[in-house]
């Protein structure tokens, strides 16, 4: 597991394809449809998964048989492949083919190269948890205890940093200074109470540091 580092990446036009159309492929589809182009190949599809195509969220390739030379030419432009096939032995042969062809692989039923983290966002803020696919129940457990601590508030709290920060640029000179107000917005619980009621009221009250 030391090889493996926490990273962002911007996916976009890059190209997801996700061999089988069962709910494993739905999940993995629904995952990264709004942030990537997604490719989903397999004989039938779940109903879940053409909602996504009418939608206009994936593609869907119905094929009869995957041939080497067919999950070749699927590959083509993929930046990560998927093999979610009800099929152990043509995941490993779909695996085997994307790593020839140096594509990442995220595997279903195994460690692969790119290991999905479980996702908590509120606005800007993205938080990973991953226990190297070990346990994906305490990935869970831990996500469910985090969110409790990390509230929608702390979307609000981001939004305000940034506008407040830009607003510094043109009214304070000194960066520490800069720094040390931004600080203080953050650990003032009447901005944080603000909130509850308006971002409007939290951004009156994190004002006064600027004065």
């Amino acid at each position: 597991m030391s090889g493996f580092l926490p990273l962002m990446l911007d996916l976009n036009e890059k190209e997801i394809v996700i061999f089988g159309g069962g709910k494993v492929g739905e999940r993995k589809a629904s995952l990264f449809c709004d942030y990537a182009k997604v490719t989903v190949v397999s004989k039938d599809f779940t109903p879940g998964l053409n909602n996504f195509h009418e939608s206009g969220k994936i593609k869907l390739i119905k094929v009869k048989d995957l041939h080497e030379k067919d999950i070749s030419s699927f590959l083509k432009n993929a930046f990560i492949v998927i093999p979610a096939a009800n099929d152990a032995k043509l995941n490993e042969k779909i695996a085997g083919i994307a790593k020839d062809r140096e594509i990442f692989v995220n595997r279903v039923d195994d460690i692969g190269d790119i290991i999905i983290p479980s996702v908590i966002r509120r606005g800007d803020i993205v938080i990973g948890i991953s226990t190297g696919g070990q346990s994906p129940a305490l990935s869970k457990h831990i996500r469910q205890k985090t969110e409790e601590v990390i509230t929608p508030e702390y979307a609000q709290m981001s939004r305000l940093q940034n506008e407040i920060r830009e607003e510094l640029k043109s009214l304070v000179n000194d960066q520490k200074r800069r720094k040390e107000i931004l600080w203080n917005i953050i650990n003032d619980n009447d901005v944080w109470k603000a909130f509850e009621e308006s971002y409007e009221k939290a951004y009156m009250k994190a004002s006064k540091h600027i004065m």
